[in-house]
């Protein structure tokens, strides 16, 4: 921001806040130094009394204090005073526009709010009435916009859940956060609510923080310059031991998110602790689970609001959501995906759109919105539906009476419930779970600007192949659709908003291998090999296919025998060759294609032996000359199974198997005349009939024991399934029983 704003509305809405989040590393802040916003009730007179009383002092701290107290209008503050008698610091009361300097305390005066810009405090007219003013929250916000990383927000003793907004918003850019801890409160609201975000990195009595926050300065910023891109591949290594340890502890993968935003949240991390080393904070989190899960949280913290980028929600509200009614006949269903939800904020702000334009119809529609994140702590958050009394900001007046109720303490808002009832709230993974279908809009906004350049390849198809046509994608205003414009049209540039087109070119495959059948390597190398060939051809130029690729061409077709890829449980990913003879579709529903069903008579008893065989050995398997029914008559086959190395970059499957189907050449004709011969000796004919009898019986014995493996193998899933309901049914019960109480107590 370049221009001093002068309204309340312009800083606690901030059109351009966005674009600052897309890539933190490349801005840097308006001072050189931390600024440490203090905010606390009129009663907490104790609290800042007891954290400068615990500052040492005959040290600098080399940073910025600014004091934010509830005040009544008409009430002088005696802060100041009480300030100087604990610090050699400079203590002063602000005046508008003061340039914020190091080592130097500033206390808001009364009846105004304060916001940060460009390293001064600029001072406003409060524009909410009295009881509802959030002083601390509306300074918290102006300072992670303006300071992020250097930003520091500490919470004491107050009522109510003012700075609750503020944390989130100095968390999301890269700060720290401290709270009193609630046992050591005259007034433990504002610190109950902060610590209830799961935001906060230290929960100290005031008279501890000083020395906390030195010790976490010097490490944070006591190595200037920083240079976030100098990382030796010892760093390299230690940060993908890190991510391991993510994976094997929450099950999701940060290695292909931005290296700036990961190095960032990190290093905050090790200056939380005080630790030097990135090797010393990877022994750090082996040994500490509960760390692995606070950088896992970090990770996934973002900035959220109500109708957060005014501008961008006008064009939803206005061009958008009309079209999306277009044409729906009254009663029809709306599908909605809001991807990345966070605590919810976003989801809501579009139902809430969506409702006023039923209203404005004066017709009945089905609204089903998705909103899905992988932080459960913030999906709960989010089903709760119950914010802060901050969000006031956020809302116009109209929308906050008509869509939220205020708690009885005032301190909070409950979404209401008829446009509760149109959200899904579920904990989903976007990279790697399979997406909603058939939708109307996908709203997912500042979650690209998190992830590397792959990811972000990937996601732009997967929403392709998840709108309905002309389904519309509305993104942050810092993310784009990249390089798939043959996918999606531009309705909005400014606002990011993308019409779903036609796939005209195939795109989506990768995207449907992914969470349907994957491709194999071959097929795919096939695929962008004749793509490549048809538009030259397109283009007029003239293709001439190198003689050995003739060469191969010709000798598959002519001496390749049938083949199928399969997984362990016998489905077919992928078919070569001339299968009718061997394979037939089963009768009933059709669905994935597994072989086992589809094997001819003959085969299916010897190709669920091999298959098994090679699940647990991973060896090579053959079974020649099975006597295959053909169309009426017997034909031999020769049969194997080859395990098939499976980059697991490129398929969701780990162990694929190439089962391989040649018809056997006839047996020879010294075999058939010793056969004819043996015709006249009764005992040599009897005993090779017998030991053909006990090879087809051993062969049925070892088909038993396998299925009766399988078989046991079930029924250990079945009991483990049958417990596991027995236990959500027990829950079910305890739930109906407390919903029971709940409807007694209120009747």
């Amino acid at each position: 921001m370049t221009t001093k704003k002068t309204t309340r509305k312009a800083i606690s809405q901030p059109v351009e806040a966005a674009p600052k989040i897309a890539e933190p590393s490349e801005q840097t802040p308006n001072s050189a130094f931390p600024i440490v916003g203090i905010g606390a009730s009129a009663g907490g007179l104790a609290a800042f009394e007891a954290f400068f009383s615990g500052m040492p002092a005959d040290t600098d701290p080399g940073m910025a204090f600014v004091l934010v107290q509830h005040l009544a209008p008409d009430h002088k503050s005696i802060l100041s005073d009480l300030i100087r008698r604990y610090t050699r610091m400079q203590v002063f009361e602000v005046e508008d526009g003061m340039v914020v300097q190091a080592n130097c305390a500033y206390i808001i005066p009364p009846n105004t709010d304060m916001a940060f810009l460009n390293g001064t405090l600029q001072l406003l007219e409060p524009s909410a009435p009295r009881g509802q003013r959030l002083p601390i929250d509306f300074f918290f916000r102006s300072l992670a916009q303006d300071q992020r990383e250097c930003a520091i927000g500490i919470v004491l003793s107050g009522t109510g859940s003012d700075g609750t907004l503020g944390v989130r918003a100095i968390k999301g850019e890269g700060g720290m956060v401290m709270a009193q801890n609630p046992e050591s409160t005259e007034f433990d609201g504002m610190p109950r609510s902060a610590i209830g975000t799961g935001l906060v990195d230290y929960e100290l009595p005031p008279a501890e923080m000083a020395a906390q926050l030195i010790a976490y300065a010097a490490h944070a910023f006591g190595k200037l310059p920083r240079s976030p891109t100098a990382h030796t591949p010892k760093d390299e290594s230690a940060l993908k031991k890190i991510f391991v340890l993510l994976r094997a502890q929450t099950g999701h993968d940060f290695s292909q998110y931005k290296p700036s935003t990961i190095n960032r949240r990190i290093e905050r991390r090790m200056a939380v602790h005080q630790i030097e080393v990135i090797d010393s904070y990877v022994k750090y989190l082996q040994q500490t689970p509960s760390e692995v899960e606070s950088l896992f949280r970090d990770l996934l913290i973002g900035v959220t609001n109500f109708f957060r980028d005014p501008e961008a929600f006008k064009v939803l509200e206005d061009e958008v959501i009309p079209k999306l009614f277009e044409g729906k006949p009254a009663g029809a269903v709306l599908r909605v995906w809001s991807t990345g939800c966070s605590t919810g904020e976003e989801a809501y702000s579009i139902a809430i759109l969506l409702q006023e334009r039923i209203e404005a119809l004066k017709q009945s529609y089905t609204v089903q919105v998705f909103a899905t994140d992988i932080d459960s702590r913030a999906i709960a958050t989010a089903r709760a539906g119950l914010y802060p009394a901050s969000i006031a900001a956020d809302l116009t007046p109209e929308r906050l009476a008509r869509f939220f109720s205020a708690e009885p303490d005032g301190g909070a808002y409950r979404i209401h419930k008829g446009i509760r009832d149109m959200l899904v709230f579920s904990e989903q993974d976007v990279i790697k779970d399979p997406p909603f279908s058939r939708l109307d809009l996908i709203s997912c906004r500042n979650l690209l600007i998190y992830l590397g350049s792959a990811l972000q390849k990937k996601l732009i198809p997967l929403f392709h192949y998840a709108l309905k046509p002309d389904g519309v994608l509305f993104l942050g205003t810092s993310e784009g659709v990249g390089e798939f414009f043959e996918l999606f049209s531009v309705l909005d540039r400014k606002a990011k908003v993308y019409q779903r087109k036609d796939d005209s070119h195939g795109l989506q495959r990768a995207v449907l291998g992914r969470f349907l059948l994957p491709m194999t390597a071959l097929e795919g190398v096939e695929a962008k090999e004749k793509m490549r060939l048809r538009g030259a051809e397109k283009n007029g130029f003239p293709t001439k296919r190198p003689l050995r690729e003739l060469t191969e061409q010709a000798l598959l077709q002519q001496i390749a025998p049938a083949s199928a890829l399969v997984n362990a449980q016998g489905d077919i990913f992928y078919l070569r060759g001339r299968t009718g003879m061997y394979l037939e579709p089963a009768p009933g529903e059709t669905g994935v294609s597994n072989i086992l069903k589809m094997a001819r008579e003959g085969l299916r008893r010897d190709l669920t032996l091999a298959l098994h065989k090679i699940v647990g050995s991973k060896a090579v398997v053959r079974y020649p000359g099975l006597n295959v029914k053909t169309n009426g008559h017997f034909t031999r086959v020769n049969l194997t199974l080859c395990p098939v190395a499976v980059d697991l970059a490129e398929s969701q499957e780990a162990n694929l198997y190439l089962v391989i189907l040649e018809e056997a050449p006839p047996e020879p004709v010294a075999l058939a005349a010793a056969a004819a011969s043996a015709a006249d000796a009764p005992e040599t004919d009897a005993e090779a009939h017998i030991a053909l009898l006990k090879q087809e019986l051993r062969a049925k014995d070892e088909y038993l024991q396998t299925t009766h493996e399988e078989l046991e193998s079930s029924n250990e899933e079945l009991k483990s399934s049958n417990e596991e309901m027995q236990s959500v049914n027990e829950e079910l019960q305890s739930t109906n029983e407390e919903l029971e109480t709940s409807k007694e107590e209120l009747q």
